[in-house]
């Protein structure tokens, strides 16, 4: 199920939806904002996961280290 929501956005935004659009790169506006709002939800839920790792305790795990850099890196897209 989807719900149609009405959306302001600066001009230079709008017109950069276009050119991607335009560019075959998105097949519409609405399809291109929703993958960006995708991307960003999948960001947040990416990050709570790594700060909920990051208060475990000291020496709790020998590899957390080597596991939270990773994990930082895959995130914020640092590869």
């Amino acid at each position: 199920m989807s719900k149609q929501i009405t959306i302001r956005l600066p001009d230079e935004l709008v017109d950069f939806v276009d050119a991607e659009v335009a560019a075959q790169h998105c097949a519409s506006r609405a399809a291109l904002v929703a993958a960006a709002l995708e991307h960003y939800r999948e960001r947040a839920i990416g990050e709570a996961i790594v700060a909920g790792y990051a208060n475990i305790p000291d020496g709790a795990d020998e590899d957390l280290d080597e596991f939270l850099s990773a994990a930082g890196k895959s995130v914020w897209g640092d590869e």
